[in-house]
């Protein structure tokens, strides 16, 4: 049975050393890699299949605030923290440096007060929280600042929570979908084999959507699964929120194929440990493998594009 790891791009996906677009494939190969599941009876597997989707709480045992922002660090032993504008900027960011001195840079909401979760994912240690009022044009102004300790009890956490990148709850038809996927499976690698098929056989790339789609947006895993269309960051959170509510632990991965933008997943297996990357696995042993490239081209030119997987350069961990 194989599997795989979504590989997918943050706004609209760069070209590829090969000339495509990191879908790759014209429309006539990617129409021939899409096709509804065929009927076929389905025999419940030995796994509990039950969604569990976490839901991160502000309760506000621990704050820290001004005029600008409100930040509720109750929960960062959990692996995640709560922001929300409170100020009157119409646009604003949000920089969050872990101790790996790696900055995570969000939009935050300014239509609307309200709480957005980020997650802590550089592990234990000092964090710094930094928000930014913008001035005019890319000229922005500090407005709020503080260092956070954190120290997360179980490290798998930050990559089991939804987030402001991959936000899901247990009201979601894909989280629906996902619990349907994991009905016949009888442990968590089946479960990444059968969501991983599924979505490379019903999920299209939206060469439109790529050229058109605004810095900083997010995805919604409803609308992806409803029109069967996305750009690649909606392949990768579609399936990263799939997996996580199946409580099988995944990291987006956010950097670059070749020289294109780009993201792909890493999850959890117990007895294996992370897969980092783009896998494929063949109920042997783990290769390479690229969900986007899975659904838009044939096996050979996805197989000499990754090679052994130096044209992936991990960034990015959400």
């Amino acid at each position: 049975m194989a599997t795989g790891i979504v590989a997918l791009s943050v706004t609209a996906c760069s070209t590829t050393p090969s000339g495509q677009g990191a879908g790759g494939g014209n429309q006539s190969e990617r129409s021939a890699h899409v096709s509804e599941e065929p009927p076929k009876e389905r025999v419940k597997g030995s796994r509990d299949n039950t969604p569990v989707c976490l839901v991160p709480e502000a309760p506000g045992e621990v704050i820290y605030e001004n005029e600008y922002a409100h930040v509720d660090a109750s929960n960062i032993s959990e692996g995640y923290v709560v922001v929300r504008y409170t100020g009157s900027s119409p646009k604003v960011k949000l920089q969050i440096t872990g101790p790996n001195s790696l900055t995570y840079t969000y939009n935050l909401s300014t239509t609307e007060q309200k709480d957005e979760v980020f997650p802590l994912q550089s592990g234990n240690g000092d964090y710094m929280v930094n928000v930014f009022e913008n001035i005019e044009g890319t000229q922005y102004s500090q407005a709020f600042s503080q260092l956070i300790t954190v120290n997360i009890e179980n490290e798998f956490s930050p990559f089991l929570y939804p987030n402001q990148n991959c936000n899901f709850t247990s009201s979601n038809e894909a989280i629906k979908k996902g619990e349907e996927i994991a009905y016949v499976c009888n442990n968590d690698l089946e479960v990444v084999s059968e969501v991983y098929n599924y979505i490379i056989s019903n999920i299209v790339y939206d060469h439109e959507e790529a050229e058109t789609v605004a810095s900083g947006y997010i995805p919604d895993i409803d609308e992806i699964l409803e029109t069967k269309k996305g750009i690649c960051l909606d392949y990768s959170a579609l399936m990263t929120s799939m997996l996580r509510s199946q409580r099988i632990p995944t990291r987006m991965e956010i950097g670059y194929a070749g020289t294109a933008y780009h993201a792909w997943l890493s999850t959890y297996i117990e007895d294996v440990g992370w897969v980092n990357g783009m896998i494929e696995f063949d109920g042997t042993e783990w290769s390479l493998m690229d969900p986007t490239f899975a659904s838009n081209n044939s096996d050979d030119t996805l197989k000499e594009f990754i090679g052994d997987g130096d044209n992936y350069r991990v960034k990015y961990i959400y």
